[in-house]
Order: C-alpha cells, then sequence, then structure tokens
C-alpha cells in the first residue's frame, strides 16, 4: 500500500494541478492507478515511483492524467436523459426555431459516453433539418484522444447500452465497437481544467456537468459555477450530478424539477418558467423514430 508521505504528495500535486482533492481513504484509488504506471516506468512499486514525480516532468503529468480518469456509462442513471428529451428539448426546439441549431457542452466527458448517449437521443429527437454539436471536454488528454477514436470494448458496450441502439450506431472493429461518422461529427473535443479559466468557448443552450463538482471544495465549486453561468444561454439549461446541488453555492440559478432529476437555469427574471411557458408547436416528424425510453433499462446490451 502507498505510504502516508507518498499520498500527501500525490494529494498535494493533484490539487495543485487540477484544484481536485484526494482525501484521506483514498489510498486505494492511488495505488490502483499509479501501479502500472510505476511498472511501466520500471520502478518497483508505487512509492519509488511518486519520488520519481518530483524530477519528472512527463511522468507527472501521466500521473495526474491517469487520476483525474472517472467511471462512466452509457445512458448513466437514466432519469436525466429522460429529462433531456421530455423537459429541455421541447423549449429549446421552439426558441430555437429560427437557428435550428443546439450547442450543448458535456463537461468532464471522461471517455465519451456521456456525449455519445446524447448524438444518439438529438438524432432520435431532433426534427429534420436541425443540427447540433456536443462539445466534450475533459482534463485528461488520454480522455479526449478515446473520445475522438470512439471506440469501446466490450465490458465498456455491457455497461448501459441498448441492443438496439448498438446495432444502429456502432459497428464492430476486432475486439472493439467504434461508434458511426455520424455521431462523432457531432462531437468536439477539447482539453479543459474546470478549475482553471475557460478557454474561448461557444455559448451553451445545455451544459452537463454531473458527478464532477463533488470532487472540488466549495470555493472552487462556487468559482465553476459562477463561470459556467457566463457561457450559458439566459433561458438554457445546467445538469448536474444526483448529489450536486447549486443551493448554498451560487445564487444565479433557479431550480425546476423534472421527474426525479433537478434542472438548473440561470435566473432571468424575463424568462418564464416551464410551468408558465407557453406549449411549443407540434415538432416535425423525426429523421429516425425514437424509441421508448424505458428501453433503456430493459434492452442492454
Amino acid at each position: 500500500m502507498i505510504s502516508p508521505t507518498s499520498f500527501a504528495y500525490v494529494a498535494d500535486l493533484l490539487r495543485r494541478e487540477t484544484a481536485m482533492l484526494c482525501e484521506p481513504g483514498k489510498e486505494y484509488l492511488v495505488e490502483a492507478r499509479l501501479l502500472p504506471l510505476a511498472r511501466a516506468a520500471g520502478t518497483p512499486d508505487v512509492d519509488s515511483y511518486v519520488a520519481r514525480l518530483s524530477t519528472d516532468l512527463a511522468e507527472r503529468a501521466r500521473a495526474v492524467d491517469a487520476l483525474t480518469i472517472n467511471e462512466t456509462s452509457w445512458f448513466r442513471d437514466l432519469a436525466p436523459y429522460q429529462a433531456f428529451t421530455d423537459a429541455m428539448l421541447p423549449p429549446l426546439l421552439e426558441s430555437r426555431k429560427h437557428v435550428k441549431h443546439l450547442e450543448i457542452w458535456s463537461a468532464a466527458c471522461s471517455s465519451g459516453q456521456e456525449a455519445y448517449s446524447l448524438t444518439m437521443l438529438l438524432k432520435e429527437h431532433l426534427p429534420p433539418g436541425w443540427t447540433a454539436r456536443i462539445h466534450a471536454t475533459d482534463v485528461s488528454t488520454t480522455m479526449l484522444e478515446r473520445v475522438k477514436a470512439g471506440r469501446y470494448s466490450q465490458v465498456e458496450m455491457n455497461r448501459g447500452m441498448p441492443a438496439q441502439r448498438l446495432v444502429t450506431w456502432f459497428t464492430r472493429v476486432g475486439n472493439e465497437w467504434e461508434v458511426s461518422p455520424e455521431l462523432r461529427s457531432m462531437v468536439t473535443t477539447q482539453h479543459l481544467n474546470l478549475a482553471a479559466p475557460f478557454p474561448p468557448m461557444p455559448v451553451f443552450d445545455i451544459v452537463f456537468l454531473r458527478n464532477v463538482l463533488i470532487y472540488f471544495d466549495m470555493d472552487t465549486k462556487r468559482d465553476i459555477l459562477r463561470r459556467v453561468s457566463t457561457r450559458i444561454s439566459p433561458d438554457g439549461f445546467l445538469l448536474l450530478g444526483s448529489s450536486e446541488t447549486t443551493l448554498d453555492l451560487d445564487d444565479a440559478w433557479t431550480r425546476e424539477a423534472a421527474g426525479r432529476v433537478w434542472m438548473h437555469r440561470p435566473r432571468t427574471a424575463a424568462r418564464p418558467t416551464l410551468a408558465t411557458r407557453p406549449p411549443a408547436a407540434p415538432a416535425a416528424a423525426t429523421t429516425v423514430a425514437p424509441p421508448a425510453f424505458t428501453a433503456l433499462s430493459q434492452t442492454g446490451a
């Protein structure tokens, strides 16, 4: 097991480089993430590898990259994606009917399952003539390369991918499944550290910032939410993880319920809530008939 001294060094390194917290009790995780790197570098154990990080900048970057990779799955938690199709898209399709385009940010995108889950739903629910772009960002360059490649193992596909969508949007390539070029063309990638000043980006209609604020202290959470508020349209939507909230962090947001999900929206006096918004005009026929959303939990590959 990693020594207390080595763990303290790694925790400090991670905080300095990314502002992410690595608290006591995570020693097993640090050990598991760094052990393969230690072996690849030819060091006898994790403690020896950590000692090397103080002078080896390239290895230090690899270590930080490995420690910031988070687990993910297709259509994770289901309810946020149902809120996306049922509560977010309808008002945006009405308010954007003159431009017929949506900009969506998948922040802390990891290996891309969230971004590509959204592209599938967009293909199924956008009317003909509409376009959309998913802006996938992450602090890990390794993960961004995986998003660009759009290839996933069978084990990864088994984590939430419905059989119908697997057949429609993926091709078997050796031992992996490759996302269709049509979906990959909808996703752009950009290296981004949420705790640092944002690079130039579009103004987004929807921001998925799920299961990432939990890794930061309160001040950093407030700062991230403040900066996100400058990159979201006045009638846009912010979606956080199920255990995350803007309450007591930033009063620039209001909350609206969509089933089991809280949608966070910029506090704009002129914008009606979903309950008072005039109903949208009927959408044109979709290019692909959307499957019943409940199939997500019934037909997983």
